[in-house]
């Protein structure tokens, strides 16, 4: 008898055990379904918001690029996309691509729409909130809250490389080549230092992050500062510390 009891625990276990394990493996399908599903609806609203404007200047021009590169982009994942942190991925780019839409929209004097969510830490990082123009290492850059001739080339802002690159129009994308290596280069920190210093919109919080990452990867100028205080200072503490809308946007509704 009392192994009978047993058995029939055993079994009734075994049951739970696999009626557990498939509701879960079938839950995790659906959300995988569902993730794949949103990441599609967005490329798609990307791609035709991308398809159906034409810039009528060069900073409406290069938004509507580089949102065309996201499509891309985004287009490329979505083929290979089986993990729902790669469903997520493309959802992220399509999103980023429809900043630049909504930028091209404001160059071009149109509704830009709503405003989008913070995806990777845009309120962190502040926003351009005057015009500047600084010269580093003898070479001038420009910043401005407003497109315009000399500021043609926009980014919506957030954190490349562990670094806060504020939202605005630039005279160049001197942030590309950290989201390309995901490493700042050398002398960065002292444009990001000139450009953004007292600037109202950047927060103090960014520039300190800004600056406390310029030590960790050795890029806070460790050449410069370490020969200024004596040689080993920018190697020695670079060293030390381093060891997902309402409202209607262009005919799609989000």
């Amino acid at each position: 008898m009392g192994t009978l009891v047993w058995l029939l625990l055993l079994v009734v276990a075994a049951g739970g055990l696999w009626y557990f394990a498939t509701t879960r493996a079938a839950a995790r399908r659906r959300e995988l379904e569902d993730a794949r599903a949103e990441a599609r609806r967005w490329v798609e609203r990307l791609g035709g918001q991308v398809m159906n404007l034409i810039g009528t200047d060069e900073a409406s021009k290069q938004a509507l690029a580089d949102a065309s590169e996201r499509f891309t982009a985004a287009g490329g994942q979505m083929e290979s996309a089986r993990t729902l942190e790669q469903c997520r991925l493309v959802t992220r780019t399509a999103m980023e691509g429809l900043y630049y839409v909504r930028a091209a929209r404001t160059a071009m004097g149109l509704d830009p729409g709503p405003e989008l969510p913070d995806l990777s830490g845009q309120s962190r990082a502040g926003r351009v909130s005057e015009d500047r123009d600084v010269t580093v290492e003898g070479r001038g850059y420009a910043a401005s809250p407003r497109p315009g001739a000399r500021t043609p080339h926009y980014y919506p802002g957030g954190m490349v490389a562990g670094r806060p690159v504020p939202q605005g129009w630039y005279s160049e994308p001197w942030w590309k080549p950290a989201l390309v290596a995901g490493a700042w280069g050398v002398g960065t920190f002292l444009l990001f230092d000139a450009m953004f210093s007292g600037m109202a919109g950047v927060s103090p919080d960014a520039l300190d992050a800004a600056y406390a990452d310029g030590f960790a990867d050795g890029s806070a100028d460790g050449g410069d500062f370490g020969g200024d205080a004596g040689g080993d200072v920018g190697g020695d503490v670079g060293g030390d510390f381093g060891g997902d809308f309402g409202g209607d946007f262009g005919g799609f509704d989000f």
